[in-house]
């Protein structure tokens, strides 16, 4: 199965430089940021301090909202970023890979799950790399071990990586900030996001990709803790706004501004949480799943849950249609449940049936605002409870306001000025590909040609 993706992934590849637009732009470069979690309505509050970001807004484009993919979660869209494509085309559905563990076992996500097992589709790494031009990366999800990104710094580091050894003998950094970066479970992530930018500026002063992206963490951990618009969360995003400062100033000491472009965009937006829904307390209670202490000795079903969205697994494949029709009627009933969606309807979402990737669920459970799922499994009774140290959440229905990101684009290329009222992610991947002089015809997304300078 392996070898036929890699040729699926070549075939595709060839077709792209068989039908790009020009050739290839090797003097030019792009560099995309994502600041997770940055809610559009945010960006829209004059009071939260973002000189960088609103220089760059005031000297390119930038768009009151940009609609996101679903489930509004951090891996799916930043796929999105980087395909054009939906969940139901790119394949990503979690922070990882669904590992099913077999009938009557709950499944799991794999977080270490390399970019091939994940990503079914061409991604911008992949066109960049094949036209001749390179790419780096620091931090930027679901892309682990990828084969055309250059220079990686991945989320996680390693002594014997490429470029940290590099880094290591240029003194960017020492020994002990690489373990301690591996040690660290996300402790300091304010320190992380530090680091991921400071390697981001190193592979652009050092190597000078065609392509480089960088994803800004303590935004979207931020607002998960203290809630969206909370104090903490100014701090945070103007936190964000400097080490995008950071990179912009790196990019003006290497000359190379004049033929730089920036998009600075995320992944999703961000609501407030008031109380905690527990879906498999529910299935606990319906006897569909049985605990051994905290573990799970055998269930029928079993959520995984996503902050807003949780996904519905029956693994009783014996009792699968009858277990999948009770299962509906019971989370209709439930509080703080919005939406029921079987897997036959997901793709009117942008996401795929059961049928077409294994990793899809039987049932989507969507939330109401103010309600998050909990991810602590059948722990107690209460299938509601109050939310403690945990304010704000993403993952709901693409179409809630509030799910809205923001969307800047700066530099070689593009307009002076301009203020859009709305754009899409899925346009972010093809409008990069037309910056650097490709084409990316199978994303379901279009260049945003609003935004382009006239000789572009």
């Amino acid at each position: 199965m392996r070898r036929v993706l890699k040729t699926l992934f070549a075939v595709l590849v060839a077709f792209f430089l068989n039908v790009a637009e020009a050739s290839p732009h090797r003097d030019r470069h792009v560099i995309l940021i994502s600041i997770d979690g940055f809610p559009a309505y945010l960006w829209r509050d004059p009071s939260v301090a973002l000189p960088t970001l609103r220089a760059l807004a005031s000297e390119g484009v930038a768009a009151d909202a940009m609609t996101v993919a679903n489930p509004s979660v951090t891996w799916i869209n930043h796929t999105t970023l980087i395909t054009g494509a939906t969940s139901r085309k790119h394949g990503v559905l979690y922070n990882g890979l669904l590992v099913r563990r077999g009938e009557d076992q709950p499944p799991r996500v794999d977080p270490h799950a390399v970019k091939e097992a994940l990503i079914h589709v061409p991604a911008l790494d992949d066109l960049v790399h094949a036209a001749g031009l390179t790419v780096g990366e620091s931090a930027w999800p679901a892309l682990t071990r990828s084969r055309a990104v250059s220079w990686s710094f991945p989320e996680v580091p390693s002594m014997d990586g490429k470029l940290e050894r590099e880094m290591l003998a240029a003194n960017v950094f020492t020994e002990t900030e690489i373990s301690w970066m591996q040690l660290s479970g996300r402790k300091n992530v304010p320190w992380l996001d530090q680091a991921w930018t400071r390697a981001a500026q190193y592979v652009f002063s050092k190597h000078r990709p065609n392509l480089l992206m960088l994803h800004i963490v303590n935004t979207d951990v931020t607002h998960h803790r203290y809630g969206p618009g909370s104090p903490p969360s100014y701090t945070a995003l103007s936190y964000a706004d400097r080490l995008v400062g950071d990179l912009v100033k790196t990019v003006n000491e290497s000359g190379l501004r004049d033929r730089t472009t920036f998009i600075v965009t995320t992944d999703h937006g961000f609501k407030q949480v008031e109380k905690f829904l527990h879906p498999n307390v529910v299935l606990k209670q319906a006897g569909y799943l049985r605990p051994a202490g905290p573990s799970i000795a055998q269930c029928d079903a079993y959520v995984v849950t996503q902050g807003g969205v949780a996904m519905l697994f029956i693994t009783n494949l014996n009792r699968k249609e009858e277990l999948k029709s009770k299962l509906r009627t019971l989370y209709q009933t439930v509080e703080g449940i919005d939406q029921v969606v079987d897997a036959a309807d997901a793709p009117k979402l942008g996401m795929p049936t059961d049928a077409e990737n294994q990793g899809m669920s039987d049932l989507v459970l969507f939330a109401k605002a103010g309600y998050w799922f909990n991810s602590k499994g059948p722990v107690g009774d209460a299938v509601v409870t109050p939310a403690v140290d945990w304010f704000g959440a993403h993952g709901y229905l693409a179409s809630d306001p509030q799910l809205d990101g923001i969307f800047i684009a700066s530099g070689a290329g593009v307009k002076r000025g301009e203020t859009l009222k709305r754009v899409r992610n899925l346009d972010v991947a093809p409008t990069i590909a037309h910056l650097l002089g490709l084409a990316m015809p199978t994303a379901e997304g279009t260049v945003m040609r609003q935004i382009l300078a006239s000789e572009e």
